[in-house]
């Protein structure tokens, strides 16, 4: 990579500089190597990026403590979602504002992970606030306790929204 780096950067370079009366020229040739080139080095640091999420996910949240909650609305619901709230041990994990394309997309099918942590192994409490709109334009909100075991493996927990009068916790 660094040779492509250097190879690309020293095109640039014999680019900017132009003899005056026109003695030297970049052919199109050459600007089409050096575009490619360009390409090639975007490809390039994009894989890195994804390699150094992917490192940085797994540095911040080890498995044997990763605590990930996932939401998702119930087939058949037309209820309006607008925020879900997460409190996992009395502390505030997340809070959620829904837009339009969010909540279509759950409404159609789609999981949302809304929260990814560190937990200690043993016995926690989860607490689910939603508020939202009812299909006849009434407000709710709603809030329900659950307590859950983490284990040493990852937890994964799915929150499924079954209308304003029911929301459902289980593994995933």
């Amino acid at each position: 990579m660094r040779q492509a780096t250097r190879t690309a950067l020293l095109g640039l370079f014999g680019l900017a500089v132009v003899m005056p009366g026109g003695a030297q020229q970049a052919t199109k040739e050459e600007l089409r190597s050096l575009d490619e080139q360009v390409q090639e080095i975007k490809t390039d640091v994009l894989d890195i990026a994804a390699d150094v999420s992917r490192l940085e996910e797994k540095l911040l949240y080890p498995s044997n403590t990763q605590l990930a909650v996932f939401v998702s609305i119930a087939e058949g619901e037309k209820f309006r979602l607008d925020a879900v709230k997460i409190d996992v041990d009395g502390d505030l994990a997340t809070h959620y504002i829904y837009g339009f394309k969010e909540l279509d997309a759950l409404q159609h099918g789609g999981v949302q992970r809304l929260f990814t942590g560190n937990i200690a192994t043993g016995p926690h409490s989860l607490v689910v606030s939603v508020n939202g709109k009812t299909q006849f334009d009434k407000d709710f909100s709603r809030t329900e306790t659950f307590a859950f075991n983490k284990g040493v493996e990852p937890k994964l927990l799915g929150i499924t929204l079954a209308g304003p009068e029911s929301i459902e916790l289980g593994d995933w």
